[in-house]
């Protein structure tokens, strides 16, 4: 199992893993999911796949196994910043409810957002606790190179219940919210105990 940071400037040393992460999301979020996601020639993309976010895949021989998005809390592209901040301000339509979060989306330099987290479908259960293991190291150890002493998320309700089995130190910063008849909640990671 290997970990690749991917960002714009070295998307042309790792082949197709860059096209093949995008497809591995579609898969998880548009086939298994049903959600209304944009989606071109087999991959899922959005507003915020700009060369301000990173992506790490967690991959093996070629396979995506997990992967997820971090955008800096400080990003802009036309109207758009990070999709909590955009949420909260009401420009994505409603699609995630203004009220997600109990104060200001935060605008700092040390504060990322993780986004499109996802594990492949395909996955054996008895290897999901140790992918799990791999995309939190991955998530800490990269924000931390990228600068982030705190990542915030909009994640699932259960959160509490296997956020500290993978060792991270969370806290809710918005109501339980329903969207697409699912259970998600903010939450703030704090990563100044991951400092090297």
């Amino acid at each position: 199992m290997q970990t690749t940071t991917l960002s714009f400037s070295n998307l042309h040393n790792h082949g197709e893993l860059f096209a093949n992460l995008f497809r591995a999301r579609r898969q998880s979020f548009i086939v298994q999911k049903n959600w209304d996601l944009p989606e071109e020639e087999g991959m899922e993309f959005d507003q915020y796949d700009t060369p301000q976010s990173r992506w790490v895949a967690i991959h093996d021989l070629g396979r995506i196994m997990a992967g997820f998005r971090l955008t800096p809390t400080t990003a802009r592209c036309g109207i758009y910043s990070y999709m909590i901040r955009d949420a909260q301000q009401g420009i994505l339509g409603g699609t995630i409810p203004s009220g997600l979060l109990n104060e200001l989306a935060p605008q700092d330099p040390q504060v990322w957002e993780c986004t499109r987290v996802f594990v492949s479908h395909s996955i054996p259960q008895q290897y999901r606790r140790s992918v799990h293991g791999r995309m939190v190291e991955a998530m800490t150890s990269t924000a931390r190179e990228l600068g982030a002493t705190r990542l915030i998320a909009l994640t699932a309700g259960n959160w509490a219940r296997w956020y500290g089995r993978c060792g991270l130190d969370a806290q809710a910063i918005g109501p339980m919210l329903t969207i697409d008849g699912g259970q998600f909640q903010c939450v703030s990671i704090n990563l100044a105990a991951k400092l090297h």
